[in-house]
């Protein structure tokens, strides 16, 4: 790896972590679009990629709230199961697509519930 890359992996870190804790988005949102367009990936090893990283993110943030009180563990349970579960089946689909509907499909997403947050105030 060269130090550029480094570098630019480094940066997307930083942000994508903070926002991660910030808004509770596994810092996807921030990590795809980078690593299409500042490291080249495709779409698809860049969701990978992007889920690869989320672990540990998710590990050290849910370690801080919990520390704090704030992590629901019911509502946590029941979710990681059926979003675990699903999950793997969503990464079959993900493979059976081209990179270019994956790239709508993530756009799509981020648009509907961003103009909903923006529209409303709430997710």
């Amino acid at each position: 790896m060269s130090f550029v890359i480094l570098l630019k992996c480094l940066s997307i870190g930083v942000i994508a972590g903070v926002i991660a804790a910030l808004c509770g988005v596994g810092g996807g949102v921030v990590m795809v679009p980078a690593f299409v367009a500042l490291l080249a990936l495709p779409q698809k090893t860049a969701v990978a990629t992007s889920l690869a990283i989320i672990i540990p993110t998710a590990l050290m943030a849910t370690a801080q709230n919990a520390r704090h009180s704030l992590v629901d563990w019911k509502v946590a349970a029941v979710t990681a199961l059926s979003a675990s579960l699903f999950a793997w089946f969503g990464a079959e689909w993900m493979r059976a697509m081209s990179n270019a509907a994956l790239t709508r499909i993530f756009g799509l997403v981020l648009l509907v519930f961003g103009l909903r947050m923006l529209w409303l105030g709430k997710a």
